[in-house]
């Protein structure tokens, strides 16, 4: 956008001019950059394959790929807003750290030398809003061949609400 206020068509005070407008956009950008620990969560969250289906009885069942996780390295919890959080942690093969260690012991100084490594080893997370009707005390989780698969099951609808019957009692007769 070029502006051009009576006469000063000055190229060079317009690029000026703009700059000056921009300035408030770029310290808000500046200002309110994200942190490291924001970038890092989104790539975890975007790097965990999830499939989410709704079986007939209402359940959800997350399915998330975790091949090479070691179990006891994954949690699942409810946060507030009913928010369900799937996260943990795929570390290096045990056997690459035991040859570094064992090396450094006599004398070297190298390890496994990957040639190519295309899996992503490092903290992962995934987070899906539960609905209401989500029954938040029967959540289970199942490992098994390298699929995590979390099933929420749905409250049972509540009970109508039977008519309450009031006694009617008969009061003392005044002004006999």
């Amino acid at each position: 956008m070029e502006f051009s206020f009576g006469g000063f068509g000055d190229p060079v005070f317009s690029a000026a001019l703009q700059q000056l407008m921009d300035l408030p956009d770029e310290l808000d950008r500046q200002l309110n950059a994200p942190t490291r620990a924001y970038v890092r969560d989104r790539r975890a969250m975007a790097n965990t394959p999830m499939d989410v289906k709704e079986l007939p009885s209402g359940a959800i069942v997350l399915a998330v790929d975790m091949p090479g996780v070691n179990p006891s390295d994954v949690k699942v919890q409810v946060e507030e807003g009913n928010v369900l959080t799937i996260s943990g942690e795929r570390k290096r093969p045990a056997e690459d750290g035991q040859q570094q260690q064992q090396k450094e012991a006599d004398g070297e100084k190298q390890g496994v030398k990957y040639l190519r490594m295309e899996r992503r080893m490092g903290k992962f997370m995934r987070r899906f809003p539960l609905p209401e009707s989500a029954d938040l005390d029967s959540i289970r989780a199942e490992y098994k061949d390298g699929v995590l698969t979390v099933t929420v099951d749905k409250k049972p609808p509540p009970e109508p609400k039977k008519p309450r019957v009031v006694q009617v009692t008969v009061g003392d007769q005044q002004g006999k």
